[in-house]
Parts: structure tokens; sequence; C-alpha cells
């Protein structure tokens, strides 16, 4: 179980198929041209999935080799690795969450937990829960609070502000999150923002389907309920 995507489950043709159809912002639409060339190329190198090419891309002297390559340009490889790295966003921390109280971020951090990534293990099911609620002396209500600010915060592009909005509109898991009507959320979201006053301008309804989106990549490894014992 892990935190993040594994990379390694993405095949370097599922990926292309996404970047083809997916929604990109505008500054990194060039990955959706020339596709079957440039993940043609890559194949060839014998590259199998999202692991292996974030690995090649990482390293410059290689970078270096690709960019001689016809197909490719400095422009399109720094891009990519852009998106590539985004597929493991940075964790968020536990401070910066609106709502959470500085007897808790305290607590946690005098047992090493400071951010999401460290929490994530302590709040993986019922049982992790219950030892990490003794362990800092918290009690299981922040507990499951936490832990569900944590399966948000595995979501792409979402950080502690939008992750507390998604918690207090009871979008509150990443299972959820996949199950959400793209334009009823929007909609939602907008009201509560507008309501809280919380940002200056509005959450577009394409920003909240690629969270839709990319939400579906992430697999539910969190246990919210134990699991009832055989008789």
């Amino acid at each position: 179980m892990s935190y993040y995507i594994d990379l390694e489950k993405i095949s370097i043709d599922n990926y292309r198929k996404k970047l083809e159809t997916g929604y990109l912002p505008p500054s990194r639409m060039i990955l959706k041209e020339r596709l079957d060339e440039r993940f043609g190329y890559f194949k060839s190198l014998g590259i199998k999935n999202i692991h292996e090419l974030l690995k090649v891309l990482e390293k410059k002297d290689t970078l270096s080799d690709l960019q001689k390559a016809d197909c490719f340009s400095m422009d399109y490889l720094a891009i990519l690795l852009r998106e590539l790295n985004s597929l493991l966003p940075k964790p968020n921390r536990i401070k910066d969450f609106p709502g959470i109280s500085q007897e808790t971020i305290v607590k946690l951090e005098n047992i090493g937990i400071k951010n999401t990534l460290k929490l994530y293990d302590r709040v993986i099911d019922p049982e992790a829960r219950k030892k990490l609620e003794q362990e800092a002396g918290i009690d299981d209500a922040i507990a499951m609070e936490l832990t569900k600010l944590t399966d948000l915060s595995r979501i792409r592009w979402v950080g502690t502000t939008f992750a507390r909005i998604l918690y207090e509109l009871g979008v509150d898991t990443v299972e959820k999150m996949t199950q959400s009507d793209p334009v009823d959320l929007h909609a939602r979201v907008n009201q509560f923002i507008k309501g809280k006053n919380i940002y200056k301008g509005q959450i577009g309804l394409n920003d909240i389907r690629i969270l839709v989106d990319v939400a579906k990549d992430i697999p539910l490894d969190i246990k919210y309920e134990s699991t009832p014992k055989s008789l």
C-alpha cells in the first residue's frame, strides 16, 4: 500500500492514451503532439512503463541523448518530466490545513509526523489509527478527520485549503471524489467558496473535471471501517 500511484503499473501505451484523451492545460498541450512517434521512440528504447520513463528523463546524460532525436525538443522533454513528476504530488503539511488545532499539530510533530506522507501509514486502517490515537494522545474524531484530509491530499493539485473544502462538502475521501458529478461538485465548491470568502475567483469546471478524473488512478487503500470477524 502506497501513498502514491504505482507508476510501474501504468504502461507506456496506457499513458499515451491518457495524454491523447485527457484534458491538459494550455501550457502542456505540446504533450498531445506527435504521440505515436514520440512514444514509439520510448518503446524502442525498451521503456515499458511510466516509472522507467521517469527514471530515464531524470538522468541528465540520457536527457541530452534524447534531445538529439528529431522527434524531441528540450521544451517537450522538460514539460513531459514536469507532468510525470506531478503524478507524485508533494505531501501537504499538517500545520497548513485550516481547522487543525495547534495542539494537534504539536502532538503529531512530537512523534515525528509533519506531513500527509508521514501520516499515511499511521491512518491506513482502524488498527493503525487506534495506535496513533494512543501514541499521539488524540481522539478518534480527530484521527478520522486527519485520515480523510490525508486521503484527499493524494489527489494531484489538491492542497490543504481545497482538501478542507472537499472535506466540509462531504466529498471527504478519494472514493467519493471518483463518484462525484463534476458539474454538481463545481457548483457546490464555488457556492462554498463564495459563502466562506475563501478565494477571490472561482474554480473552473475543467479543473474539477480533471480532479475527478485523476482521482480514479489512486488506489483505494485506506480502510475506513473494521473488517467483521468471521464467526
